[in-house]
């Protein structure tokens, strides 16, 4: 790679924002932009109802329900580094599609609620995180309301996620009494001023956390208690290193209130200057390094419609190696055929432009006329399979049911983009070909029949089943295989990739199963190798 490329992918910076529901993150994800200057001025998410539309919830759906069910990706400039954001879905029923947007980044920002504290979703997402050391930055939201002590936060944390804190900024006060939040990192003060639409600029320069000033700026009380926080936190917390932090061991953390654009600057100039450049993957035979020449990326998620009017469908490609150039053929591996590209785009959530070329680190838009699946591999002509995105094993089931037999061709194509973004699995079975819809959560049922409906002008309705886990099978005795497929007939369907999958009433008599039949192995992800 030359000097000027190696340039590029040092200043890239990509990384995912996770939090349980309701915790703010799409509003910092829009904060993060206000800041970067790729947005002029911020609209306010209240009450769960999106009054502007945040701009990264841009489906139809988010926007009447005001959450966020699909990934979007946002890139902009900040201080001469290039900056990929993939805002995730917070929602419990959308973790699949976060696990995947998890391999596609670099580093995570943790958004925690100062008021709720660690919800079950933070749990689940950062055992995720701590699977492949990510590392982690935490921001502690909300401290314009009455919330946790920070002290507590932290323990919570630490317990609850496996991970050591280290503190980066410090609030003063909380609720009502919210003065403000001291960095620790910087040695200054930022005074808080409640602005839910502009960038503020009160920050203080001071020398010393015992410098007067400090009791002039916020009263002798709120100055005491800061001294002896900031001297019990530098006794209490190890100190904070680059090095455990890229090694997903230390998580630094930033106090602040997103809604009201306050504590996200310390958040992302802290941010800039520690998070990792972007990393290499591993594929099935070996590491792949950004800085190496030829070029390779992998798909891990797949939109159809982002905009309803031209009835587009774009796969998202993480570049990890090499130089993408707009217009060169590339080796779609799986397909063993050549693509090229002539409308590659970059992101700015719903905004789209087109671009001549891309680096390690960059979420590059390819419009896919059905050619891609998630988890697909492009090479320069290199036969390899990028590891590490596999769907899972599904727990809900229910029939998909036509309700206007006229819209049957729209149906079809349909649910077949959807579940190829991965929002659902589908399953064919026999005999009469019964299409059935798998997912980890009922949500996301409301949201395939809206976007059928919307998107495809396709009616359905779902029947519930009452199987409670499905799962691939395999095995190298073919009259085993035989016997298996004759004996669980009624409860063996195939994949979209033609795989038999083997439904379980349920957990008990999944395991009975597996006791009778012990040379069939059972697989409860799609990525397996036997």
């Amino acid at each position: 790679m030359s000097a000027a490329n190696a340039t590029e992918v040092t200043k890239r910076r990509t990384f995912g924002i996770i939090s349980h529901p309701d915790a703010g993150k799409t509003t910092l994800t829009e904060k993060l932009l206000l800041f970067g200057g790729a947005i002029q001025t911020a609209g306010a998410v209240k009450s769960n109802r999106i009054k502007k539309a945040a701009t990264s919830d841009f489906m139809e759906i988010e926007k009447q329900r005001g959450i966020s069910v699909a990934t979007s990706v946002m890139g902009f400039d900040y201080k001469n580094y290039k900056i990929n954001i993939l805002d995730t879905p917070g929602h419990k029923d959308f973790a699949e599609d976060t696990y995947r947007t998890l391999t596609a980044v670099d580093s995570v920002i943790l958004v925690v609620d100062s008021v709720k504290g660690v919800e079950d979703q933070t749990r689940k997402l950062m055992e995720v995180c701590r699977m492949r050391n990510t590392p982690v930055i935490v921001f502690i939201n909300k401290l314009d309301r009455e919330g946790q002590d920070p002290y507590d936060l932290l323990e919570e944390i630490e317990k609850e996620l496996n991970i050591h804190t280290r503190p980066l900024t410090w609030p003063i006060g909380s609720g009502k009494d919210f003065k403000g939040v001291y960095n620790l990192y910087e040695k200054n003060l930022n005074l808080f001023q409640p602005d839910k639409t502009k960038v503020s600029k009160e920050i203080v320069e001071i020398k010393d956390v015992n410098d007067s000033l400090v009791d002039e700026l916020i009263g002798d009380k709120f100055a005491a208690k800061l001294r002896e926080d900031v001297e019990l936190i530098d006794g209490v917390y190890e100190p904070f290193t680059n090095d455990l932090y890229l090694e997903g061991y230390l998580a630094p953390v930033f106090f602040g209130s997103a809604v009201n654009n306050f504590g996200v600057r310390e958040l992302l100039d802290t941010f800039v200057e520690i998070a990792p450049e972007p990393k290499s993957r591993y594929t099935e035979n070996r590491e792949v390094k950004p800085d190496e020449k030829g070029f390779s990326g992998f798909i891990f998620k797949i939109h159809a419609n982002l905009d309803p009017n031209h009835r587009d469908r774009i796969a998202f490609c993480r570049i990890v190696s090499g130089v993408f150039e707009r217009n060169k053929f590339y080796h779609h591996v799986r397909l063993d055929k050549k693509l090229r590209f002539s409308n590659p785009t970059s992101f700015m959530a719903n905004d789209k432009s087109v671009i001549d070329e891309a680096f390690p680190g960059d979420v590059v838009g390819l419009y896919d006329s059905g050619n891609f699946k998630i988890g697909d591999t492009l090479t320069e002509g290199e036969k390899m399979q990028f590891k590490g995105i596999p769907s899972f094993s599904p727990e809900i089931f229910k029939v998909l049911e036509n309700k206007d037999p006229l819209k049957t061709k729209q149906l079809e194509k349909g649910i077949m983009q959807l579940t190829d973004e991965g929002v659902a699995q589908l399953f064919i079975q026999q005999p009469g070909n019964v299409r059935i819809v798998g997912t980890v959560g009922e949500l996301q049922f409301d949201v395939i029949q809206f976007r059928l409906l919307h998107e495809y002008g396709a009616k359905c309705s779902f029947t519930s089943l009452s199987y409670q886990k499905a799962c691939w099978f395999t095995c190298d005795d073919v009259a085993e295989m035989e016997r298996f497929n004759t004996i669980k007939r009624y409860n063996i369907a195939a994949d979209k990739d033609g795989r038999p999958v083997f439904f379980a009433d349920s957990l008990w008599s999944l395991k009975m199963t597996q006791d009778t039949f012990p040379k069939i192995n059972f697989h409860f992800t799609s990525e397996f190798n036997d």
